[in-house]
């Protein structure tokens, strides 16, 4: 990861100096990194040593910032990872054309890379996330969403992304296409176990340990799964609460919400979801070669279902 973060602050200099200000903000804004991560771990699984895995792992986390930039303007959002967002500091304009800056370089450094397979990853994975961001866009203030179209959003806005940088490792490896549907498979599935509980700590946990607001979702109008499960669960006054709330983005009464959300059990059953597919996340990594590589990835499933930030 060093040599990661030294090709991060290598390719995110410009000639323009608000983009090396909002780029050095956002991009060491304490991060978990969890992506460019895969690419190391699978790449390393795989028998893959050559610093290309540098400048892939450096570009997944350039798009995923770049989605961050553009989804903290579309979300109106003032607090992440504790620190004031870009958009609240900046203004929402240069955060839109510094996401803008993130994502070309990032395909100019893919391009560096010199794999047409490397491309097609990415291409199709920033283009699925971009569906993802729109499809979202269409849910919010919609109570009746289905628990269906809610997975549907987080496999396209934030799993694909995990999936891609899972991918990449066995790219890079020249893995069988077999063992590349593996990765990709675990990434999938780390990514939404990863989702959905994001989701659950806006109604278990506090701001100081999110780096976010708590009832950010609510106040963004999202149908989240914590909150589709509880109006499942509640009573007719529950579910309409709740209704009322996602439809106008209300937190008035975010204290009451909470309650519901936690006496439903749509908490835990929530966290079961989020367990299920980290499962299925490590069974997908069973025909990857058993070094301790793969003992990582497997580690780093149970770390995104049982994390409390």
């Amino acid at each position: 990861m060093l040599e990661v973060d030294a090709v991060i602050a290598r390719r995110l200099k410009s000639d323009v100096a608000l983009i090396n200000q909002i780029g050095n903000y956002i991009v060491h804004a304490g991060g978990k990194r969890m992506r460019p991560k895969l690419v190391l771990l699978f790449a390393n699984a795989l028998g893959y040593q050559k610093d290309a895995r540098f400048e892939l792992a450096a570009v997944v986390e350039f798009i995923h910032t770049a989605t961050l930039l553009h989804d903290d303007v579309v979300d109106e959002s003032s607090l992440r990872r504790g620190k004031a967002t870009a958009n609240a500091l900046f203004g929402n304009a240069a955060s839109v054309l510094v996401g803008d800056f993130l994502y070309s370089r990032a395909f100019q450094m893919m391009v560096s890379v010199d794999r047409m397979r490397v491309l097609e990853v990415l291409a199709e994975a920033t283009n699925v996330i971009a569906e993802g961001e729109v499809l979202q866009l269409m849910n919010m203030h919609d109570p009746d969403v289905s628990v269906d179209s809610y997975l549907r959003v987080i496999r396209y806005k934030t799993a694909k992304l995990f999936e891609a940088s899972a991918r990449l490792g066995a790219v890079l490896a020249e893995a069988s296409a077999e063992i590349e549907e593996a990765c990709a498979a675990y990434g999938r599935s780390l990514g939404t176990a990863f989702q959905l509980i994001d989701d659950l700590l806006d109604y278990e946990g506090d701001s100081h340990e999110l780096g976010k607001n708590v009832g950010d979702d609510l106040r963004e109008g999202k149908p989240t799964l914590p909150l589709l499960i509880a109006m499942e669960r509640g009573s007719p006054e529950q579910r309409q609460l709740i209704r009322h709330a996602i439809e106008h983005g209300e937190v008035e009464r975010l204290g009451d919400i909470v309650q519901i959300v936690r006496s439903t059990g749509a908490i835990e059953a929530t966290r079961l979801a989020a367990r299920a597919e980290a499962q299925k996340a490590s069974d997908a990594i069973n025909a990857l070669p058993r070094n301790k590589w793969r003992e990582s990835l497997l580690e780093f499933a149970v770390q995104s279902v049982e994390r409390t930030s």
